[in-house]
Protein backbone atom coordinates (compact mmCIF):
# COMPACT_ATOMS: atom_id res chain seq x y z
CA UNK A 1 0.00 0.00 0.00
CA UNK A 2 2.96 2.36 0.78
CA UNK A 3 4.80 1.46 -2.09
CA UNK A 4 1.41 1.97 -4.46
CA UNK A 5 1.27 5.40 -2.85
CA UNK A 6 4.64 6.44 -3.36
CA UNK A 7 4.79 5.62 -7.11
CA UNK A 8 1.37 7.40 -7.40
CA UNK A 9 2.96 10.60 -5.69
CA UNK A 10 5.96 9.81 -8.72
CA UNK A 11 4.14 9.84 -11.50
CA UNK A 12 2.09 13.36 -10.07
CA UNK A 13 5.40 14.72 -10.01
CA UNK A 14 6.06 13.74 -13.05
CA UNK A 15 3.04 14.96 -14.67
CA UNK A 16 3.41 18.57 -12.72
CA UNK A 17 7.31 19.26 -14.32
CA UNK A 18 5.87 18.38 -17.99
CA UNK A 19 3.18 20.55 -17.91
CA UNK A 20 4.94 23.46 -15.80
CA UNK A 21 8.07 23.05 -18.87
CA UNK A 22 5.38 23.29 -21.53
CA UNK A 23 3.80 26.17 -20.14
CA UNK A 24 7.22 27.57 -19.95
CA UNK A 25 7.80 27.30 -23.92
CA UNK A 26 4.66 28.33 -24.77
CA UNK A 27 4.78 31.79 -22.31
CA UNK A 28 8.51 32.15 -24.44
CA UNK A 29 7.02 31.86 -28.26
CA UNK A 30 5.53 35.44 -28.42
CA UNK A 31 8.60 37.14 -27.04
CA UNK A 32 10.59 35.22 -29.23
CA UNK A 33 8.39 35.50 -32.11
CA UNK A 34 8.23 39.09 -31.37
CA UNK A 35 11.73 39.65 -31.95
CA UNK A 36 12.33 37.59 -34.71
CA UNK A 37 9.73 39.46 -36.99
CA UNK A 38 11.83 41.33 -39.75
CA UNK A 39 12.39 45.39 -40.07
CA UNK A 40 9.72 47.12 -41.54
CA UNK A 41 11.07 47.98 -45.40
CA UNK A 42 11.06 52.26 -45.24
CA UNK A 43 11.77 53.83 -48.33
CA UNK A 44 13.43 57.35 -48.89
CA UNK A 45 13.65 59.70 -51.61
CA UNK A 46 16.84 61.72 -51.98
CA UNK A 47 16.68 64.68 -54.22
CA UNK A 48 21.00 65.66 -54.46
CA UNK A 49 22.88 67.76 -57.12
CA UNK A 50 23.85 65.78 -59.75
CA UNK A 51 27.65 66.34 -58.94
CA UNK A 52 26.93 64.11 -55.68
CA UNK A 53 26.25 60.70 -58.05
CA UNK A 54 29.10 58.81 -57.42
CA UNK A 55 30.38 59.63 -53.75
CA UNK A 56 25.91 59.21 -53.14
CA UNK A 57 26.14 55.97 -54.55
CA UNK A 58 29.34 53.93 -52.79
CA UNK A 59 28.09 55.87 -49.12
CA UNK A 60 24.50 54.09 -49.54
CA UNK A 61 25.90 51.19 -50.34
CA UNK A 62 27.52 51.40 -47.09
CA UNK A 63 25.41 52.56 -45.16
CA UNK A 64 22.61 49.41 -46.56
CA UNK A 65 25.72 47.06 -45.52
CA UNK A 66 24.02 48.45 -41.27
CA UNK A 67 19.83 49.50 -42.67
CA UNK A 68 19.05 46.69 -45.13
CA UNK A 69 15.65 47.66 -43.89
CA UNK A 70 15.79 50.95 -46.09
CA UNK A 71 16.40 51.56 -49.73
CA UNK A 72 16.99 54.75 -50.39
CA UNK A 73 15.69 56.39 -53.75
CA UNK A 74 17.70 59.18 -55.62
CA UNK A 75 16.36 61.97 -57.80
CA UNK A 76 19.57 63.69 -59.03
CA UNK A 77 19.78 67.17 -60.94
CA UNK A 78 20.54 71.11 -61.07
CA UNK A 79 20.07 72.26 -57.50
CA UNK A 80 17.89 74.84 -58.40
CA UNK A 81 15.10 72.64 -60.38
CA UNK A 82 15.16 70.43 -56.98
CA UNK A 83 14.75 73.10 -54.90
CA UNK A 84 11.33 74.33 -57.10
CA UNK A 85 9.91 70.50 -57.25
CA UNK A 86 10.38 70.47 -53.63
CA UNK A 87 8.75 74.11 -53.37
CA UNK A 88 6.15 72.64 -55.34
CA UNK A 89 4.99 69.81 -53.18
CA UNK A 90 7.24 67.00 -54.45
CA UNK A 91 7.29 63.98 -52.08
CA UNK A 92 11.19 64.30 -51.03
CA UNK A 93 13.01 63.34 -47.38
CA UNK A 94 16.05 64.61 -48.23
CA UNK A 95 17.40 67.94 -50.03
CA UNK A 96 21.37 68.26 -50.49
CA UNK A 97 22.17 70.92 -52.64
CA UNK A 98 24.97 72.26 -54.38
CA UNK A 99 24.27 75.88 -53.16
CA UNK A 100 23.61 77.56 -50.38
CA UNK A 101 21.11 79.84 -51.73
CA UNK A 102 18.64 77.36 -52.79
CA UNK A 103 18.56 75.43 -49.98
CA UNK A 104 18.05 78.76 -48.06
CA UNK A 105 15.13 78.94 -50.12
CA UNK A 106 13.92 75.96 -48.41
CA UNK A 107 14.40 77.23 -45.15
CA UNK A 108 12.55 80.38 -45.38
CA UNK A 109 9.47 78.54 -46.74
CA UNK A 110 9.65 76.27 -43.73
CA UNK A 111 10.12 73.44 -45.38
CA UNK A 112 13.35 72.34 -43.82
CA UNK A 113 13.56 73.32 -40.30
CA UNK A 114 17.14 74.89 -39.28
CA UNK A 115 18.23 72.67 -36.55
CA UNK A 116 17.92 69.81 -39.26
CA UNK A 117 20.49 71.13 -41.71
CA UNK A 118 24.24 71.89 -42.06
CA UNK A 119 26.85 72.89 -44.16
CA UNK A 120 28.39 69.16 -45.24
CA UNK A 121 31.22 69.94 -47.89
CA UNK A 122 32.65 71.70 -49.85
CA UNK A 123 33.88 71.52 -54.06
CA UNK A 124 36.31 73.48 -56.77
CA UNK A 125 35.18 74.86 -60.07
CA UNK A 126 37.90 73.82 -62.67
CA UNK A 127 37.85 74.84 -66.57
CA UNK A 128 37.85 71.00 -68.67
CA UNK A 129 38.80 70.14 -72.26
CA UNK A 130 39.24 67.65 -74.16
CA UNK A 131 42.38 65.07 -73.82
CA UNK A 132 42.70 65.37 -77.93
CA UNK A 133 42.05 68.99 -77.80
CA UNK A 134 44.73 71.19 -80.17
CA UNK A 135 42.93 74.43 -78.90
CA UNK A 136 45.78 75.10 -76.31
CA UNK A 137 43.35 76.32 -73.85
CA UNK A 138 46.02 76.03 -70.63
CA UNK A 139 44.21 78.98 -68.50
CA UNK A 140 40.50 80.76 -67.99
CA UNK A 141 42.34 83.60 -70.46
CA UNK A 142 42.60 81.24 -73.18
CA UNK A 143 38.90 80.62 -73.43
CA UNK A 144 38.50 82.92 -76.67
CA UNK A 145 40.38 80.81 -78.32
CA UNK A 146 37.24 77.88 -78.00
CA UNK A 147 34.22 77.99 -80.57
CA UNK A 148 31.77 76.72 -78.12
CA UNK A 149 32.03 76.65 -74.43
CA UNK A 150 29.64 75.07 -72.13
CA UNK A 151 28.73 75.86 -68.70
CA UNK A 152 25.35 75.01 -66.40
CA UNK A 153 22.26 77.38 -66.59
CA UNK A 154 23.15 79.90 -64.05
CA UNK A 155 19.63 80.29 -63.35
CA UNK A 156 19.21 76.63 -62.32
CA UNK A 157 22.61 75.00 -61.94
CA UNK A 158 24.96 76.40 -59.01
CA UNK A 159 27.91 75.66 -61.17
CA UNK A 160 27.04 77.64 -64.02
CA UNK A 161 26.56 80.44 -61.67
CA UNK A 162 29.94 80.03 -60.38
CA UNK A 163 30.92 79.62 -63.74
CA UNK A 164 29.46 82.82 -64.90
CA UNK A 165 31.14 85.06 -61.83
CA UNK A 166 34.79 83.44 -62.13
CA UNK A 167 34.32 85.09 -66.47
CA UNK A 168 32.99 87.84 -65.14
CA UNK A 169 35.60 88.77 -62.63
CA UNK A 170 38.24 87.71 -64.91
CA UNK A 171 37.06 90.43 -67.36
CA UNK A 172 36.14 87.35 -69.75
CA UNK A 173 32.47 87.22 -70.00
CA UNK A 174 31.67 89.80 -72.70
CA UNK A 175 34.40 88.15 -75.10
CA UNK A 176 32.83 84.57 -74.87
CA UNK A 177 29.46 84.71 -73.77
CA UNK A 178 28.44 84.40 -77.60
CA UNK A 179 30.14 81.15 -77.60
CA UNK A 180 28.52 79.49 -74.30
CA UNK A 181 26.35 76.71 -74.65
CA UNK A 182 24.12 76.18 -71.56
CA UNK A 183 23.41 73.18 -69.86
CA UNK A 184 20.73 71.28 -67.61
CA UNK A 185 23.27 70.31 -65.19
CA UNK A 186 27.25 69.65 -64.36
CA UNK A 187 26.93 66.36 -65.84
CA UNK A 188 25.60 66.99 -68.58
CA UNK A 189 28.50 69.66 -69.27
CA UNK A 190 30.76 67.25 -68.65
CA UNK A 191 29.49 65.10 -71.68
CA UNK A 192 29.35 67.83 -74.32
CA UNK A 193 33.62 67.96 -73.46
CA UNK A 194 34.19 64.61 -73.25
CA UNK A 195 32.25 63.92 -76.97
CA UNK A 196 34.18 67.25 -78.12
CA UNK A 197 30.87 68.79 -78.90
CA UNK A 198 32.39 71.86 -76.80
CA UNK A 199 36.15 72.91 -76.86
CA UNK A 200 36.02 73.63 -73.43
CA UNK A 201 33.51 73.79 -70.21
CA UNK A 202 33.47 74.33 -66.53
CA UNK A 203 32.64 71.53 -64.16
CA UNK A 204 33.47 70.65 -60.56
CA UNK A 205 36.48 68.87 -59.63
CA UNK A 206 34.74 66.21 -58.39
CA UNK A 207 32.88 65.59 -61.88
CA UNK A 208 36.57 66.28 -63.66
CA UNK A 209 37.90 63.29 -61.68
CA UNK A 210 35.32 60.82 -62.98
CA UNK A 211 36.08 61.19 -66.30
CA UNK A 212 39.11 59.63 -68.60
CA UNK A 213 38.42 61.79 -71.53
CA UNK A 214 38.81 64.81 -70.24
CA UNK A 215 41.87 66.72 -68.54
CA UNK A 216 41.67 69.96 -65.89
CA UNK A 217 43.26 72.82 -67.62
CA UNK A 218 42.55 75.18 -64.75
CA UNK A 219 41.34 75.26 -61.67
CA UNK A 220 39.58 78.77 -60.64
CA UNK A 221 40.86 80.62 -57.78
CA UNK A 222 38.28 81.06 -54.54
CA UNK A 223 38.57 84.56 -54.97
CA UNK A 224 36.36 84.73 -58.43
CA UNK A 225 33.71 83.05 -57.02
CA UNK A 226 31.16 82.77 -54.03
CA UNK A 227 32.05 79.86 -51.66
CA UNK A 228 31.24 76.43 -53.05
CA UNK A 229 29.17 74.56 -50.02
CA UNK A 230 27.05 71.78 -50.11
CA UNK A 231 24.07 72.07 -47.74
CA UNK A 232 22.07 68.94 -46.75
CA UNK A 233 19.49 68.67 -44.79
CA UNK A 234 15.63 66.91 -43.77
CA UNK A 235 12.25 67.93 -45.43
CA UNK A 236 9.89 68.86 -42.88
CA UNK A 237 7.02 66.90 -44.46
CA UNK A 238 8.87 63.84 -44.52
CA UNK A 239 6.52 60.90 -43.52
CA UNK A 240 10.10 59.07 -42.64
CA UNK A 241 11.80 61.50 -39.96
CA UNK A 242 13.02 58.97 -38.26
CA UNK A 243 14.86 57.06 -40.80
CA UNK A 244 15.54 60.38 -43.11
CA UNK A 245 17.64 61.73 -39.92
CA UNK A 246 19.41 58.55 -39.00
CA UNK A 247 20.44 58.88 -42.99
CA UNK A 248 21.38 62.34 -42.73
CA UNK A 249 23.46 61.59 -38.89
CA UNK A 250 25.06 58.86 -40.92
CA UNK A 251 26.15 61.63 -43.74
CA UNK A 252 28.69 63.18 -41.12
CA UNK A 253 30.25 60.12 -39.84
CA UNK A 254 34.13 59.44 -40.76
CA UNK A 255 32.93 56.53 -43.28
CA UNK A 256 30.80 58.64 -45.01
CA UNK A 257 32.88 62.13 -45.20
CA UNK A 258 36.10 59.37 -45.63
CA UNK A 259 34.17 58.63 -49.08
CA UNK A 260 33.34 62.31 -49.50
CA UNK A 261 37.10 62.80 -49.95
CA UNK A 262 37.65 60.00 -51.95
CA UNK A 263 35.99 61.70 -54.90
CA UNK A 264 37.44 64.73 -54.41
CA UNK A 265 34.91 66.94 -52.01
CA UNK A 266 36.75 69.10 -49.40
CA UNK A 267 35.23 69.09 -45.39
CA UNK A 268 34.42 71.98 -43.48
Amino acid sequence: MKKGYLLFLSVMMFLLVITGCSTTDQSKKPAEEKQAAPEEKVELTISAAASLQDALTEITANFNHEHSNMKINYNYGASGALQQQISQGAPVDLFFSAAEDKFQQLVAEDLIDKKNGMNLVGNELVLVVPKDSAKGIKTFEDLPKADKISIGTPESVPAGKYGKEVLGNLNIWGTVEGKIVYAKDVRQVLTYVETGNVDAGMVYKTDALTSKKVEIAATASELTHTPIIYPVGVITASSHQKEAMLFYDYLQTKAAMDVFEKYGFKGL
